[in-house]
This record gives structure tokens, C-alpha cells and sequence, in this order.
């Protein structure tokens, strides 16, 4: 399963979606966006707040924003360059988890594997998304024809300290999940959910909560440019 996540992500694959979240990046309202996903970043068009279309003059205002993209796309890409971090960061997870987590209680049944993940006494993480990561227990499933991921979820059984708490403590109760579905030939993540509570360094609150749904996709080129994809996001 593992390597075939590595290989599907070294093909670079790109979709348009219809997107609804609910995060801090949203001020905890929920978004209803279409994403045209590209290799500098994703390309979002707001189409409604809490169920409700935006106004004519909103919707000038996401064009004009649009178009600023294409003006000035190094400054996206910079925006766009800390999201793409945390992606690559939680695929890291899956990179150590033969060898960070003790895996049991391995069953199959319809065709899914599920097993359960704790973590390995013996494996010594580096770094604090690497020791939160590796605090947490859970379980997974995987399509046992495609040996493709379809379900993760992780929770940290008690708090995780970073240098005796005075850096960063990430508390107990903090957890994610992920749901993945096979759409048109294609293995999608449809469905996440994170919720993380603490505090970091000189005792600043961090908190991440968010809740993402994605429907609606479609393939799409993978060498698309942002041009392209404004264009697309705006019909």
C-alpha cells in the first residue's frame, strides 16, 4: 500500500472539485469553493458562504482576486507553498508507518484490509510533527485489490510534550481522519477531518480544526498551468 501511495503521488495527478470546509482559514464559516488543482498550487473560486451564493459584489471581488493570480503568481505560489508543506507532511506519516507503529489485529473482510496501528516503542521520531505523529494510535483500511488506502484515523492517547512542554505541547484527544473512494478510475480523498489542540512556544495557543468534503471531481491535465486553471475555475 505504501508504495503504491508513492507512486501515485509521484504522478502528480490533478482534478477539479467542488470543495466545502470549515477551518480557521474560512473563520470557521463553511465554504463552498471549485478547485482547479495545479503545480503551484490550488486555484479557488468562492461560490457561497454557509449555504449562501455570494453577492454580485463579492463575486467581482473573487474575479478580480483571480485575475491578481495570473498578474502575480509568484506571490500565490507563496501563499500556496505552507499548504503544500502540510500535505507532504501527513503523507509522511504513511512513509513511517511499517516501521514507526507496531500494526495488529489484522482482519479481511469484503475485500478491505483493516488493521490497527499503536506506536513502536523502538522507533525514535525526529522533529515535533514526527513525535505527535508517532504518539498516536488508531486504525486504517485498505482495498485489498488496488492496495489502495481508503481510511486512516489517528488519536493521541495523552498529551505530547516537546522540550518538557515548553516548546509545544499537543494535548491528549487530538485527531484526524481521512476517507478516500475509487471515482472514475482514480482513488480520491473525499473526506478530512482534523482537530488538534495545544500550546507552542512562550505558551501560544495552536489549535487546527477543520472539516473538508470534495465531490464533483474531475481529471484534468497534470501539466495545467495557473492561466489555465483560472479559466477554468471561472466557467
Amino acid at each position: 500500500m505504501i508504495e503504491q501511495e508513492r507512486d501515485s503521488a509521484a504522478r502528480h495527478e490533478r482534478y477539479e472539485y467542488l470543495s466545502k470546509e470549515r477551518s480557521e482559514r474560512t473563520g470557521e464559516h463553511v465554504w463552498t469553493e471549485r478547485v482547479v488543482e495545479t503545480g503551484r498550487g490550488k486555484v479557488r473560486l468562492l461560490l457561497a458562504v454557509d449555504g449562501v451564493p455570494l453577492s454580485p459584489e463579492k463575486a467581482q471581488q473573487e474575479r478580480e482576486r483571480l485575475a491578481g493570480i495570473v498578474a502575480n503568481p509568484e506571490e500565490f505560489e507563496r501563499a500556496e507553498a505552507d499548504r503544500m508543506n502540510d500535505e507532504a507532511k501527513s503523507r509522511h506519516m504513511l512513509d513511517d508507518l511499517d516501521q514507526g507503529f507496531v500494526l495488529d489485529n489484522v482482519t479481511l473482510e469484503n475485500g478491505v484490509w483493516r488493521i490497527d496501528f499503536r506506536p513502536n516503542p523502538e522507533f525514535s521520531p525526529s522533529g515535533i510533527q514526527e513525535r505527535v505523529l508517532h504518539g498516536m494510535t488508531g486504525w486504517l483500511t485498505i482495498d485489498a485489490k488496488d492496495l489502495r488506502l481508503v481510511h486512516i484515523e489517528g488519536r493521541l492517547p495523552e498529551d505530547v510534550s516537546i522540550g518538557f512542554g515548553l516548546l509545544a505541547t499537543i494535548h491528549a484527544g487530538s485527531h484526524f481522519a481521512s476517507d478516500r473512494e475509487f471515482i472514475d478510475g482514480h482513488w480520491r480523498t473525499v473526506h478530512v477531518v482534523t482537530e488538534f489542540r495545544g500550546k507552542a512556544i512562550l505558551f501560544k495557543s495552536v489549535g487546527k480544526d477543520s472539516d473538508l468534503t470534495r465531490s464533483d471531481f474531475r481529471y484534468l491535465d497534470p501539466d495545467i498551468t495557473l492561466a489555465q486553471a483560472v479559466e477554468l475555475v471561472e466557467k
